[in-house]
């Protein structure tokens, strides 16, 4: 068989498999809950693997080991930023948006919680969250059809567009059929794809270089700089990198992981298993960028036409067809994964945070589970009208995005679980400052080319908030019951540390 031959059966075994996760979850999926949440009944195992491969996109293995390949060990303080934010979000944020997310109003997404905890009687936080959601997670979406387009076009040499569709059609019907559960297992199965093929390749790579002394030295003889973290960076560029980290506190397709775990100190076990997931695939992501460097300087008549598809190159120079196949599949799992969760979370904001807040809620389970599918698909199109065009990279696309999540809802969801005078009015503006920062920011050349729009979109947030909070402060006596029931339920829950169960 040719070499093509191996590839796409590794790639056909893999979609198949994922349809088959998606009918599994389809017979499983019985009313909104379910398909939104998977009732509550997720494990700390797949929590974490699937928070990760939902987070981590096309970015982890194209994104940034291309910035660093282009670039050098600069680029390495995203994955720093990213880490640390990581851990505290599993530390800070999910033990108590589990047990909160439950104790007002058993909310399921992220809006309905705020609207809940904040008793917003007029609907108009709950509103502007889903539209939040459905803007940027629709350019989220968009910047996996892109990822997915630029695979087959760098793997298979097939059309742009022809890549893109294939991979849309894939991820939108199991994500369509099986819902939540779908997602977080095709998730689990992604992850662990994504981290033994980020784990092979720079360690094989080392070998096909020389081994390390030679590998560092090849990298060197093409720009000792690439090696730093330090040289040609500025403090503003250090900060904008590490701020990566900030907007983990506001992705709505990774902190609903918390809210489906099966307890809150369950969250211990997943955080563990979900950091130690994380460290090990962006040190792949890293040395794979390297061994790249060292490779294509050692064999100069060797051409890298997109930095972007390193690791997909490399994993085809150093493996068997069929072993590069299952390569290529981690990639596609790394682009599935994400757009999968985005697709579902946009579809509850459609649904139950905006269908449900402006009209009668009179429909039943299952005519809100089909309005949940329909909207998967629409929103479906509509990233792919956008991504039609190919304009921009990966990494500028889910950096946008990344910065109005994070800007938008990261401030507010600390505030709501650890400061009990937040109110409606403080959240909603701290909100709309924040997501209107990130684009007036991420739109204006100046600006952004200084400092990355997280940045001061976060802080501006944290600030309006906090002060119209202040301002518009009166005590609520349900809101501070609901405060301290949640307090008291996560004080008297132990963290688990038996054997994770998946």
């Amino acid at each position: 068989m040719s070499d093509l031959t191996y590839q796409m059966l590794a790639l056909v075994a893999y979609m198949v498999a994922m349809l088959g996760i998606g009918a599994w979850a389809y017979r499983r999926t019985s009313n909104l809950d379910d398909y939104m949440l998977g009732g509550r009944d997720l494990g700390p195992m797949v929590s974490a693997l699937s928070a990760g491969a939902s987070d981590m996109s096309g970015w982890l293995l194209m994104g940034l080991p291309g910035a660093i390949y282009a670039t050098g060990l600069m680029e390495g303080w995203i994955a720093v930023g990213l880490t640390v934010g990581a851990w505290l979000n599993w530390k800070v944020v999910a033990p108590r948006l589990r047990t909160y997310t439950e104790v007002s109003g058993d909310s399921i997404t992220v809006p309905s919680f705020l609207e809940n905890r904040l008793k917003d009687s007029s609907r108009l936080l709950r509103m502007a969250s889903g539209a939040v959601i459905l803007v940027f997670f629709t350019f989220y979406v968009s910047s996996g059809m892109v990822a997915g387009g630029v695979f087959f076009e760098s793997s298979f040499g097939t059309d742009f567009h022809t890549g893109m569709l294939v991979v849309a059609a894939v991820v939108v019907a199991y994500t369509l059929f099986g819902g939540f559960l779908a997602v977080s297992y095709t998730d689990f199965v992604q992850g662990t794809i994504m981290l033994l093929a980020l784990v092979l390749v720079p360690v094989v790579g080392v070998f096909v270089t020389g081994g390390p002394a030679e590998t560092i030295d090849s990298i060197r003889a093409v720009d000792p700089s690439r090696l730093s973290m330090l040289e040609g960076a500025t403090t503003l560029g250090v900060i904008s990198a590490a701020a990566w980290g900030l907007g983990y506190f506001g992705q709505p397709h990774i902190i609903v992981r918390f809210m489906a775990l099966r307890t809150a100190g369950e969250a211990a076990s997943a955080r563990r298993i979900g950091v130690g997931w994380m460290l090990l695939s962006l040190f792949g992501a890293v040395g794979t960028a390297l061994v790249g460097i060292a490779y294509y300087q050692q064999n100069p008549d060797a051409k890298l036409d997109d930095p972007e598809a390193v690791f997909i190159v490399l994993g085809q120079i150093f493996f068997h067809p069929l072993v590069a196949g299952i390569m290529l599949a981690a990639v596609l799992a790394a682009i599935m994964s994400t757009i999968s969760s985005q697709l579902l979370v946009t579809s509850s904001a459609l649904v139950e945070d905006l269908y449900k807040a402006v009209f009668k809620n009179d429909a039943s389970d299952r005519q809100l589970v089909l309005f949940g599918r329909l909207a998967v698909l629409g929103i479906a199109v509509v990233a792919a009208v956008l991504a039609w065009p190919k304009t921009g990279t990966v990494l500028d696309l889910v950096a946008y995005a990344w910065a109005g999540f994070g800007a938008s809802f990261g401030p507010i969801i600390l505030l709501a679980l650890w400061w009990r005078k937040l109110t409606a009015p403080g959240a909603l503006a701290g909100l709309v400052v924040g997501a209107v920062t990130v684009v007036v920011w991420g739109n204006v050349e100046a600006l952004s080319s200084q400092m990355y729009e997280i940045v001061p979109g976060f802080a501006l947030n944290t600030i309006v908030a906090v002060v119209v909070s202040l301002a518009t402060y009166k005590a609520n006596p349900e809101i501070e019951a609901e405060f301290d029931e949640a307090v008291r339920l996560l004080g008297a829950e132990r963290p688990v540390e038996e054997p994770a169960r998946v």
